[in-house]
């Protein structure tokens, strides 16, 4: 993982934002708070369960709904990896004993996670891109390991998988039954829990599947800038977006103490107790039901807990405000949309090939795009988060060809830059497909506010 990767986990690992995650077919065009479900003011447990996204009763969706005359020509999936064990350990605590093996009668529950197993076992000798064929296929640790997918991570995506079947394969038909590997596109990064988030939902998606069918390949960054990485200006829109986080730090002084206390539990300077990231531990105490770690000094508390997460919301809403990380993510978020609409253009001329994509990424992947698309009101990518782009074709008017986006199954679509005016000049249920192409070719620069028209120039050149 590249060092812009490794300083975007430190900044960005805790849900924030407003939005409601799940609304009925009844308010699909609502993303903002609802007033009966969401808290009357801002409850940072309330944030902390949305964001473990513990698998429970099936959500409703909006994935797939279309008036009858429209067919879906093509699906892209972004996701972010299940639930997983902490990247960062709070010193001198006791480790946190999670077992990362799969069990099939052990809570989370999904009736194909045995055969999820047995079929991951199948697959010691499946062709992917290096480094991948040298990751384990799932997690299988009696002690997970750091950063390793737990059987919550798995079923978290076996639920998306079948949920996506459901209306992808058994409503819309979009492969045929004989699909074969030039129907997909698989990428993911080098890490396992990635790799073995992709595997879960695929096969949920696509049970059984032959495994000479399925490649998927290696991308090294986590934005999946391919060979577009290189881009100066994004990374000075991130280290202005960095020092305005530093600074709205050390104006909280509630913060401050809070990790003082924790920092004199754990007997170690504030400093280094903070360096180590202990939300990132905390939330997976949080999320599995575990008390927080004690010392012979005394006990971490869920207060401690409240005042960190309640400091990243507030951080997440002056983030907006400021518009420094919009720059950077419009850059970072470039290369991938850019590729997405390629292909989407490629569907468009009737090739039928990588009409299915789907990209196992991490939540440093999914915030910029949700970021550049104009979704300021999402919420921070959750533990098996997915974002879809849909494609589809008027049978109507065959040559004209529209656009959804979804984000955890709430339609956003008119919620992005490029197709909020769209709404209020058009009742169509969809967003042409040529708004999107001229957002990522034209307007992502000019909301820079720089000279550059095209993304090196962008790369290269002083913004707002």
């Amino acid at each position: 993982m590249d060092i812009l990767t490794a300083l975007l986990l430190l900044v960005h690992l805790i849900p924030v934002s407003t939005a409601k995650n799940e609304v009925s077919s009844k308010s699909r065009k609502r993303i903002m708070p609802d007033p009966v479900t969401e808290p009357p003011v801002m409850d940072p447990v309330y944030e902390a369960r949305l964001y473990c996204n513990i698998p429970s009763v099936a959500e409703r969706s909006m994935e797939g709904h279309a008036p009858h005359h429209f067919k879906l020509v093509s699906v892209h999936v972004f996701i972010r990896h299940g639930d997983r064990y902490p990247l960062y350990a709070i010193p001198k605590t006791k480790r946190l004993e999670i077992d990362c093996t799969l069990v099939a009668n052990r809570k989370p529950y999904h009736p194909k996670l045995e055969a999820f197993v047995s079929h991951m076992a199948k697959g010691s000798g499946a062709s992917f891109e290096s480094p991948l064929h040298s990751l384990p296929l799932y997690p299988s640790h009696l002690l997970c390991e750091m950063g390793e997918l737990t059987q919550t991570g798995v079923v978290q995506h076996l639920q998306n998988g079948q949920l996506l079947r459901d209306i992808y394969l058994k409503k819309h038909k979009l492969l045929p039954t004989d699909w074969s590997a030039d129907h997909l596109y698989l990428e993911t990064t080098g890490k396992s829990r990635t790799l073995q988030s992709g595997l879960a939902l695929l096969y949920g998606f696509l049970p059984d599947f032959d495994w000479k069918k399925v490649y998927f390949r290696h991308q090294p960054s986590a934005l999946f800038c391919s060979g577009n990485c290189y881009c100066p200006m994004r990374n000075q829109y991130l280290e202005k977006e960095q020092r305005r986080q530093y600074l709205l730090r050390l104006k909280n002084s509630q913060l401050e103490r809070t990790y003082g206390e924790m920092a004199k539990i754990v007997d170690i300077p504030t400093k280094q107790l903070r360096a180590a990231n202990p939300i990132d531990s905390m939330l997976c105490h949080f999320c599995h039901n575990i008390s927080f770690p004690c010392t012979g000094n005394g006990c971490i508390a869920m207060e401690h807990f409240k005042v960190i997460k309640t400091h990243q919301i507030e951080d997440e809403r002056e983030r907006r405000e400021k518009k420094l990380y919009l720059g950077y993510a419009l850059l970072g978020a470039h290369p991938i949309l850019n590729q997405t609409i390629s292909r989407m253009q490629r569907a468009v001329e009737g090739r039928k090939e990588e009409i299915f994509a789907l990209y196992s990424a991490h939540d440093v992947t999914l915030s910029p795009i949700l970021s550049a698309l104009g979704l300021a009101e999402a919420r921070f990518p959750r533990f098996a988060a997915r974002l879809i782009f849909e494609l589809w074709q008027d049978r109507e008017k065959p040559s004209e060809h529209s656009v959804r986006i979804l984000y955890n199954g709430v339609d956003v679509t008119f919620h992005t830059s490029f197709c909020q005016e769209h709404r209020k000049h058009s009742h169509k249920p969809m967003c042409p497909l040529e708004n999107l192409v001229h957002f990522v070719k034209k307007d992502m620069f000019a909301a820079l506010g720089s000279s550059g028209t095209n993304y090196y120039e962008a790369c290269h050149k002083e913004g707002f």
